[in-house]
């Protein structure tokens, strides 16, 4: 997890224990890298590869090796391997930018073999059965195997052999950051998808069924099947997967795409898990495909978010109207709480035995006004992950100023709008606490607020103000019921 995700979770629970009169703490500054930022534009409208380009990238590729070039071309994807399993460039039509492109550093995925007790690359001899279907053989380690392309987009490779041998995957790539915290990263999935930075220092041992590289929403994947496999992550950015025992047969493969939820799903194996919407998925799905259902009937992503950000208010509102009725009945108890603190303060089991008599009469409950928003707060957190993963917003134009919501603001008109919206929104809430401590706090949070989001992704900061001012009117229209 990134330094600005963190220090939006820690802003958020922060501003809900103060706002909700529990404790109030200072939230520590997590400072981040200010490592060189690098935009890879994505074209939302990829072209269809062309023959020229296939032609000029195994030209370009082939001047950089040694080794023989197979182009293996798809329906979707056109695959260079090198002889030793070594692959140089994959051209998509899903993902409109090569695999170079986006990992450019050279050499970066082997195959390694040990057959004498030292691991290396081998050169296969290649032999062409059909244009998606090549067989392949090592006379040296009696190595036999077909390379294969099928219709989903996966490059298979299936070798075996009369020896024993152990092989490693190696990964060698170098750190880049972008604008909003994304990191280029080591992916691993077992159960659950484990995400690591280029560059950190991590070994141990799981259970694989995928690994490889994820990159501004992108990924270069190596399928395997289900088995223990040791990991090491260097700070040098290498990155090795290898099994502890000897074996005769080894099936694995690669596949490259845009990380687009629908796609993924399509492609099997768990790969939607690459949308790292981490434990808030239960949530995260619907919400994204509530955008889908919005941006079907009006094509702007911004109004899907608009759009369901109401109908999430609309559905939670009989939590918001017990929660503002609650801290109603607080605010005007309030007096008495603290003539009884101030009477019973050398006594506190007196003082909790009048406090919780004071509820009773009065008919509240001291959860009762924050409860119901806690509990919504696992909403703004699934939104937030939706926001922060999903490719569609990338480059996707909301109005005016705003050409893409998954950036930040370039003027900082939302977060300023988010500021104002939270404090007349505070403003309207009753007050259920008489320390003037904690509300001359609670006067600055609006303005904490706006500056930890200021460079989160427009479409986050939008669905607050949109949230934020909805609530507003719900509560006047609370009020003027009672």
């Amino acid at each position: 997890m990134s330094g600005e995700q963190r220090r939006a979770i820690i802003a958020v629970v922060i501003s809900g224990l103060i706002l909700f009169g529990w404790q109030y703490f200072f939230a520590p500054t997590i400072p981040v890298a200010n490592n060189d930022i690098q935009k890879v534009e994505i074209d939302k409208n990829p072209p269809i590869v062309d023959e020229n380009l296939i032609d000029s990238v195994k030209a370009e590729v082939q001047k950089k090796t040694a080794n023989k070039i197979i182009e293996v071309k798809g329906k979707e994807l056109t695959y260079f391997i090198t002889s030793d399993l070594i692959v140089k460039d994959i051209l998509s039509n899903q993902t409109g930018k090569s695999f170079k492109e986006l990992f450019p550093a050279e050499d970066n995925n082997k195959v390694l073999f040990n057959f004498d007790g030292k691991f290396q690359s081998l050169n296969f001899q290649i032999t062409e059965k059909t244009d998606r279907e090549f067989i392949l053989s090592n006379a040296q380690h009696d190595i036999r195997g077909t390379l294969s392309l099928d219709d989903l987009g996966y490059l298979k490779i299936d070798l075996s052999s009369s020896k024993n041998f152990k092989y490693r995957f190696t990964i060698n790539e170098t750190e880049e950051e972008l604008e909003g915290g994304k990191y280029k990263q080591f992916v691993m999935f077992s159960d659950s998808l484990d995400a690591s930075n280029v560059g950190d220092d991590d070994k141990g041992d799981l259970e694989l069924k995928w690994f490889g590289l994820d990159f501004y929403y992108h990924v270069f994947l190596i399928s395997i099947d289900k088995r223990p496999l040791i990991f090491e992550m260097q700070e040098s950015g290498k990155f090795t997967i290898q099994d502890a025992k000897q074996v005769k047969n080894l099936s694995f493969s690669y596949i490259f795409a845009k990380k687009e939820y629908d796609h993924l799903l399509g492609l099997g194996n768990n790969l939607e898990a690459a949308v790292d919407f981490s434990f808030w998925s239960i949530l995260a799905v619907p919400i994204l495909r509530g955008l889908q259902f919005f941006f079907s009937l009006i094509p702007n992503w911004g109004v899907s978010i608009i759009l369901l950000t109401i109908l999430m208010r609309m559905l939670t509102f009989p939590l918001q109207y017990k929660s503002f009725k609650s801290m109603k009945k607080m605010q005007e108890i309030q007096p008495e709480l603290t003539k009884i603190k101030e009477k019973y303060k050398e006594d506190p089991q007196r003082m909790q035995k009048e406090t919780m008599a004071l509820f009773k009469k009065a008919g509240t409950n001291p959860l009762g006004g924050c409860l119901p928003m806690i509990l919504q707060m696992p909403i703004f957190f699934a939104f937030y992950r939706v926001l922060y993963s999903a490719v569609e917003l990338v480059d996707a134009p909301f109005m005016l100023w705003i050409t893409d919501l998954s950036s930040k603001d370039p003027y900082y008109v939302l977060p300023v709008l988010m500021g104002i919206t939270m404090f007349f929104h505070q403003r309207l809430t009753p007050s259920t606490t008489m320390d003037p401590t904690q509300k001359k706090i609670m006067m600055f949070m609006p303005l904490i607020f706006a500056v930890f989001m200021k460079d989160f992704p427009a479409g986050l900061t939008l669905y607050i103000v949109i949230s934020t001012f909805v609530a507003m009117l719900q509560q006047l229209f609370v009020y003027r019921r009672n």
